[in-house]
């Protein structure tokens, strides 16, 4: 018999963990540039619409599967569906697509932890310049970081859910707030960083189209890590006593509220220190506004605040993308790592080994296929161009598995598991959450209208993303 089911200490250390896992590079850097690029304020309504009437219910579903079955995705779905052969194949995506989100996701968090240290040496000026970031992840130094931030992640996961992730989240998270509203704070008091407020938050409904409402809700549901595993295997770290409704719904207000407030901290700055910037020449890539255009906006503060504050203002805010890289980099890991404990019976530190040693060969893979290699940066060809191995990653586990994972989880607890069994596992520990109307609408929308959203992203995916012909424009 297996050793008992680790769990979290407390509720607020659930809540940290699961805030971490939700926020990272996309909340920090990629919502603002959506918002912004797509109609401010009406891009701001329609994300938080999305995280609460869409989003929200699907996190439920996750975290209530795996409270209720005590195991990781794998064997959640096996517990439930009785193995059978379908539910089985949407465990094992479930447990696979975190472990390869994670080997892109390590990759731009050993890009972000070397900025920081050039940042905090006083290389801003290298940084500023536009071939630098080119020759930077084509260097040998990318390896070097690489040995660093695995092994942090794995000094956090080593140490278990209580004495590692829950006390890296409570002092990565508030660390992480608590530097956000800082560089929000000193943005804001900067000369014209007024025009980039009211540019963020004044709507511009014209902007609006089918594709910007659906890329509001691929943010809203990629931002709160959905479709990873991720609430399954950290709802099965949490007593039955717990509140799964009120520590979900917490989840998404803390993830909504960093995004909305990085949006304040991004496009006042932007606004600011390059005040003739126009929309479109904000980047369209989270990593290309990180690597390529904030160092030279940071720069640029040394007309004001000298070349040393500067650099600290630029390595402040690196250190911040980089606790949000490195808290959701540990949680998207744990999934594969409880899992071969579960269903291998490993201890934690051989199953992390296990799972580590496979990351830093595939991870070494992704770093490898940016012009280094040849086979690798010229991977495969689909709609229309040719990818490398890094691209082909992100395509196929980021952005075409998991809403089909979100899919996939919402027509399991509404027809095999059974709508009646779903509610009552909310119930359970949720004084209040018994015949409400929040009741009613998780239980009619997981079942109805959500699986059918999350059904059309994934077709129209597929479709855009490899044969060239969206459903959408």
């Amino acid at each position: 018999m297996g050793a008992a089911r680790e769990q979290f200490g407390s509720k607020i250390g659930f809540i940290l963990a699961a805030a971490g896992s939700a926020v990272g590079i996309g909340n920090l850097v990629g919502f603002p540039v959506g918002a912004a690029k797509n109609g401010g304020g009406a891009f701001l309504f329609m994300y938080a619409v999305f995280v609460f009437f869409i989003c929200l219910p699907v996190m439920l579903a996750e975290m209530s599967v795996g409270r209720h079955t005590q195991k990781d995705p794998l064997g959640a779905y096996n517990k439930l569906g009785q193995r059978n052969t379908g539910w089985n194949i949407a465990g094992w995506l479930s447990i696979i697509t975190p472990f390869m989100i994670a080997v892109f996701y390590s990759v731009i968090t050993i890009w972000i932890f070397g900025y920081l240290v050039e940042s905090m040496l006083g290389n801003l000026d290298s940084l500023a310049n536009p071939d630098t970031f080119g020759g930077f992840i084509n260097s040998d130094v990318v390896f070097g970081y690489m040995a660093i931030v695995l092994g942090i992640v794995y000094l956090i996961l080593q140490g278990g859910v209580k004495e590692g992730i829950e006390r890296a989240a409570k002092l990565l998270m508030p660390a992480l707030f608590i530097m956000l509203i800082g560089m929000v704070i000193f943005v804001l008091f900067q000369d014209n960083a007024m025009a980039g407020v009211t540019f963020y938050l004044v709507p511009d409904f014209s902007k609006i189209d089918s594709g910007v409402v659906n890329g509001a809700l691929s943010q809203a549901f990629f931002s709160l890590s959905l479709g990873m595993g991720i609430m399954i295997t950290y709802g099965s770290y949490i007593s039955n006593k717990s509140d799964i409704p009120g520590s979900a719904k917490l989840v998404a207000l803390t993830d909504t509220a960093v995004a909305f407030t990085a949006g304040l901290m991004i496009l006042p700055a932007i606004f600011s220190f390059n005040p003739n910037i126009q929309p479109d020449e904000l980047s369209e890539s989270s990593v290309g506004l990180i690597f390529t255009f904030l160092p030279k906006i940071f720069l640029a503060l040394q007309a004001s605040i000298g070349y040393v504050g500067a650099s600290i203002v630029a390595s402040t805010f690196f250190l911040l993308v980089f606790f949000a890289a490195i808290t959701s980099l540990v949680s998207i890991f744990e999934v594969p790592v409880a899992s071969l404990m579960s269903e291998k019976d490993l201890p934690r530190k051989k199953a992390l080994s296990l799972c580590g040693l496979l990351l830093i060969v595939l991870s070494t893979l992704c770093a490898l296929s940016f012009g280094k290699v040849g086979f690798l940066t010229q991977f495969m060809e689909y709609g229309g161009a040719t990818k490398s191995f890094f691209d082909v990653v992100i395509d196929v586990f980021y952005e075409t598995i998991l809403p089909l994972n979100g899919l996939l989880i919402c027509l399991f607890v509404s027809y095999r598991w059974k709508k009646h069994n779903f509610n009552k596992a909310l119930e359970e520990g949720a004084r209040g959450y018994k015949h409400s109307f929040f009741e009613k609408y998780v239980d009619i929308s997981v079942g109805t209208f959500i699986p059918a959203i999350l059904l059309f992203i994934f077709i129209n995916t597929v479709l855009t993303k490899y044969f060239g012909y969206p459903l959408i424009g």
